[in-house]
């Protein structure tokens, strides 16, 4: 195919006050989150005004693909949607055919695999097109959780963060890996079927494996945060604070947290790392320093620009595992037969 536009696609966040719970009721629509949950996460929001960082950190990464695609040669216009909230994906792509395109390379910003990270652009996509009556040809971008570009930019950033810490504290500080924690089930059925599951966590915990090892450490975890689920339905664990205590049982003075999950440093990065964490380090009394997450590194964008020209040029997929490559889908159609559904709707192959 040749491709006229990139659709930045994203979660998206509220941009006041008024905005807090319509947003989060989109987020949680059908997943049975209890009320008092949402009054909770609001205080999150609100804490912070009611904005949440996540749009404006991806208008400063499109800013910088569309230069890094003028770079290349690339003329390909980058429009911005959104799952939760505006810009929407849908009135985008309303633009979209509007301004005469018809065919465009879908950018989610996930880097895994599994329902959430993963199937649910493809739902959107397929909610996208039939707003404009199926005139659009999506074609949703591989997923890069192993991406040369994306440990690299990690790779700094928890160097970076290490010489935060105070000097004595350095060599005995662990290195803490952490991702959204999903429901254990959603994590069993993530990826097709013949495959296991657990393409979620399993390729959370590659990345942490290939960020560690380019920074020469050895002993490091993975952890999870920000559930959201009702308490009776068990998700990955451990959580971020609850290891927190565990590691100052073992006596680890210094914690390096890389939330290797996140693109952005949204709000589920600024209030459950930099808030709650760090205010339980202070308590145990250990010294702490946060990893940035890669959106503003410039390779960030590198990366983008060259995911897409796998499709514009040919050019091999950069990979430093062996995972296969996943993700890529046409017209939110999945990458494989019951591919990351949710357990409810996964049938007998």
């Amino acid at each position: 195919m040749s491709f006229d536009a990139l659709l930045f696609l994203s979660f998206g966040g509220p941009e006041g006050p008024e905005d807090v719970r319509p947003f989060l009721e989109n987020v949680t629509r059908g997943r049975g989150v209890p009320p008092e949950r949402l009054d909770e996460v609001a205080q999150h929001y609100l804490h912070f005004g009611g904005v949440s960082p996540i749009n404006r950190l991806n208008l400063a990464i499109i800013d910088a693909v569309r230069a890094e695609l003028a770079r290349h040669g690339l003329d390909l216009p980058v429009y911005f949607g959104n799952r939760n909230w505006h810009p929407m994906a849908e009135d985008t792509a309303a633009k979209m055919v509007a301004d005469g395109i018809r065919s465009a390379l879908v950018f989610p910003t996930s880097a895994y695999g599994g329902y959430s990270a993963c199937r649910q652009y493809d739902e959107d996509i397929l909610r996208t097109r039939a707003a404009v009556d199926d005139a659009l040809e999506l074609v949703k971008l591989r997923q890069f959780f192993d991406h040369p570009l994306f440990v690299a930019a990690f790779a700094d950033a928890v160097r970076a963060a290490t010489a935060e810490l105070p000097a004595e504290h350095r060599e005995q500080a662990r290195l803490v890996f952490t991702a959204h924690s999903v429901p254990n089930s959603a994590d069993q059925a993530a990826g097709p079927p013949e495959e296991g599951g657990q393409r979620y966590s399993r390729q959370v915990a590659e990345a942490a494996r290939l960020v560690a090892a380019a920074v020469g450490v050895t002993g490091y975890d993975v952890v999870w945060q920000s559930r959201s689920g009702p308490p009776q339905v068990p998700w990955l664990e451990p959580d971020i604070v609850d290891h927190l205590d565990t590691l100052h049982e073992q006596g680890v003075p210094a914690v390096v947290v890389c939330p290797v999950g996140f693109v952005s440093d949204h709000l589920e990065v600024i209030w459950d790392l930099d808030a709650e964490a760090k205010d339980r380090a202070a308590e145990l009394g250990m010294a702490f320093a946060r990893a940035a997450t890669p959106g503003p590194d410039p390779r960030f964008a590198e990366l983008v620009v060259e995911l897409i020209r796998e499709h514009t040029d040919g050019v091999p997929a950069g990979k430093l595992s062996d995972f296969p490559a996943a993700g890529c889908t046409r017209n939110g159609a999945p990458c494989a037969p019951l591919c990351c559904e949710p357990p409810a709707r996964r049938r007998p192959a």
